[in-house]
């Protein structure tokens, strides 16, 4: 009998979808676990089947997921995963979603509109998620909007470590590409000791992904200037204020944001930018087709290996990481 597992015991299991795989092994790989053996299919009307290929009952199941393009189509596939979970009776379901989907989505603009980083939490929650594990959402309320515990972890003590490792801070000032990312700003110039300078800028709100750049505020003048965001999509708003700092005296510009979701032009702005580096890290794929020479990817995979470790053990998250809540 001594071999039989007792109803109350929990046991780890790591499942991925397709969009990243390689993200979810290296976690596994930290973890010591391998990730449960699963059948993804799609069909040629473009329908997602799913199948896990070995015993979930009574798992403490954690569903990991990227969310590069197209993001409809991964994020389907991971509501099935989880519905799947559900009704083959594991315990307790995790959703991690490095890049929450939708994320920019979080509040009315206009009328008519729709709150959809809301509806993301809902479709989780209505699949069978108890649990949401996310790095650097675009905005903290989203927190809010799932109804259970969700773990915010932040990629700044990483992004942070490898600045002070490589870069002289003493000459070093912190920028924020607008007044949105103002906060996100403030504290890496506390982590750094370094001053703070703003970007205002101006967004057509009829024309996406088009910005227009306008006053630096704040001393950049043979500066080494940082800005930091927390994606870089086409690229449009932080090639821009580079070549704003650069006009402004700035000696060096680097980069550095959490997620590479580097759309459409995005690739060929970042070559032809005044930045020196782009530091990012790997809560999306960087296809290496895009060729971004200036381009520094930094794995998230222990952090985020961590905070499961700690979730299954019922330890404390919020202790293992610098700024995270």
């Amino acid at each position: 009998m001594s071999g039989i597992k007792r109803p109350n015991e929990k046991h780890l299991m790591l499942c991925t979808g397709r969009a990243f795989p390689e993200l979810a092994e290296s976690i596994a790989t930290i973890l010591g676990v391998e990730l449960v053996p699963t059948r993804l299919l799609t069909y040629a009307n473009s329908e997602i089947y799913v199948r896990f290929e070995e015993s979930v009952r009574g798992a403490d199941a954690f569903v990991i997921q990227s969310h590069p393009a197209p993001v409809n189509e991964w994020l389907m596939e991971q509501l099935i995963m989880i519905d799947a979970l559900k009704r083959a009776s594991a315990k307790r379901i995790t959703v991690v979603a490095p890049f929450y989907p939708y994320g920019r989505q979080d509040k009315k603009h206009a009328g008519r509109e729709p709150i959809s980083a809301r509806l993301v939490a809902d479709l989780y929650k209505t699949a069978g998620a108890n649990r949401l594990m996310s790095i650097d959402l675009h905005a903290a309320q989203i927190q809010g909007f799932f109804d259970g515990p969700v773990d915010h972890l932040m990629a700044l003590p990483v992004l942070v470590d490898y600045v002070k490792k490589n870069y002289d801070v003493s000459e070093m000032t912190v920028v924020s590409p607008d007044a949105g990312r103002v906060r996100l700003a403030d504290t890496y110039s506390d982590q750094l000791g370094t001053p703070l300078a703003i970007i205002h800028k101006r967004r057509d709100p009829n024309k996406a992904n088009e910005v227009a750049v306008g006053e630096v505020v704040g001393d950049v003048n043979g500066r080494v200037c940082l800005l930091v965001d927390d994606m870089i999509d086409t690229g449009g708003t932080i090639c821009q204020a580079a070549a704003a700092l650069k006009a402004h005296g700035a000696k060096r510009v680097i980069a550095a944001a959490t997620h590479p979701i580097l759309s459409g032009p995005a690739a060929a702005r970042l070559n032809a930018s005044e930045f020196e580096e782009v530091i990012v890290t790997n809560t999306l794929p960087t296809p290496e087709h895009l060729n971004i020479p200036k381009l520094t990817v930094l794995s998230m995979a222990p952090l985020i290996a961590a905070a499961i470790q700690a979730v299954f053990e019922e330890g404390s998250v919020a202790s293992l990481f610098n700024g995270a809540h």
